[in-house]
């Protein structure tokens, strides 16, 4: 039996807990890993919330996270151990219909991300007797973790890990957000709401992608004014000033796309960002929030006579390994940054102090780094 330290959800809302945890070996198709870092995304504080209802408690928390792979199970054939590897947020199988047409992001083996069990619906994580589900199967608040190879994503050894553990999904979803939702041309303008750890990646991939106006919103002073680092051309604290900039540069029409990454979205927050643009116009909507809300207070006329569009986001609708392997590649040119995303690194007994400083607006990312033996 392994044992590991993890910080685990017990009850739904609830804070993060450090609790020992006893782990099965690997079974088939699944990995030991040892992380070393663990990014601190909003979506598992919806979990502690109760914003994002679960289905196994006690829960591992993260699900962004770079580690060594310490042993195989049988039938594993893309990791050997001493692999350097990143956690995927969403599996890929590469079988299913979705993997198979180049929607990784939309495995059909998503369907597990919040039952935290591995595909075949048992548990690899123990504590008192109970079984402990893993954030999106791979539980990256743990030191040690056993995640299925198809959740995970090789990265060459010279990228460190508290690098790495970005790549796992503020990163591709903040840049896919801008890529492939909004689809983010040269000359264009853009809008980006919110602008913490998935927000600063779109504002840096609107930059790469040419567009003339890049404009970031946000009622915090401290991000607006690392936003300009990241590629912004314009920063405003209030949405309604920049839909009025955003015409003033666009004779009147309104931004090419507006991108929500607010960390809690209403339906308002995407009723603003749909004002915001102009005929032809996409919403991309990549935050969430409250599960149980519903509704946009929009006009449906102005939807439809202008040709609007409202795009859901996942994994930046990018297939996650193919997104990991070229981000890495584009980080190692200095095409892209990711140490400057790193705010504050905090060890696993200070994950709430982390959250609490998320929600200060102190961080653009957190990072646990998880000690060495």
């Amino acid at each position: 039996m392994i044992r590991t330290r993890a910080a685990a959800l017990l009850e739904q809302p609830g804070k993060w807990q450090v609790i020992d945890v006893e782990l099965d070996e690997p079974k088939a198709n699944e990995v030991l890993v040892r992380f070393r870092a663990a990014g601190l995304c909003h979506s598992d504080d919806h979990a502690s919330t109760g914003d994002m209802p679960v289905a196994q408690l006690p829960l591992i928390g993260g699900h962004e996270g770079a580690g060594v792979v310490e042993a195989v199970g049988p039938g594993v054939r893309s990791l050997a151990v001493g692999d350097h590897v990143v956690a995927q947020f969403v599996p890929s199988c590469g079988r299913c219909v979705a993997c198979a047409s180049g929607r990784g992001n939309l495995c059909d083996l998503g369907i597990y991300a919040l039952s935290g069990s591995m595909a075949d619906g048992t548990y690899r994580a123990h504590h008192n007797g109970s079984d402990v589900g893993q954030m999106t199967m791979v539980g990256t608040f743990a030191e040690r973790a056993v995640v299925p190879e198809y959740s995970l994503s090789k990265i060459d050894d010279d990228i460190p890990f508290h690098v790495a553990a970005l790549l796992s999904c503020g990163v591709p979803t903040g840049w896919g957000s801008a890529e492939y939702a909004a689809e983010v041309k040269a000359g264009e303008t853009v809008i980006v709401m919110g602008v913490g750890g998935v927000g600063m990646n779109a504002v840096q991939a609107a930059a790469v992608r040419g567009a003339a106006h890049v404009i970031a919103v946000d009622p915090v002073a401290y991000k607006r004014e690392r936003a300009v680092e990241f590629g912004a051309t314009h920063t405003f604290a209030d949405i309604d000033e920049a839909a009025d900039f955003a015409r003033s540069v666009t004779g009147g029409q309104g931004a090419n796309s507006a991108i929500v990454t607010v960390g809690v979205t209403t339906g308002q927050h995407v009723a603003q960002a749909v004002n915001a643009i102009g005929k032809f116009g996409t919403v991309v909507v990549t935050g969430i929030g409250d599960i149980k809300d519903e509704g946009l207070p929009i006009n449906l006329w102005m939807l439809s006579m202008m040709q609007k569009r409202i795009q859901g986001v996942i994994f930046g609708m990018g297939s996650p390994a193919f997104e990991i392997q070229k981000l890495a590649a584009l980080y190692k040119a200095g095409r892209l940054k990711l140490d400057e995303l790193i705010t504050t690194t905090y060890k696993l007994d200070e994950v709430n102090q982390a959250y609490a400083d998320m929600h200060a607006g102190r961080n653009i990312r957190g990072v646990i780094l998880h000690d060495e033996d």
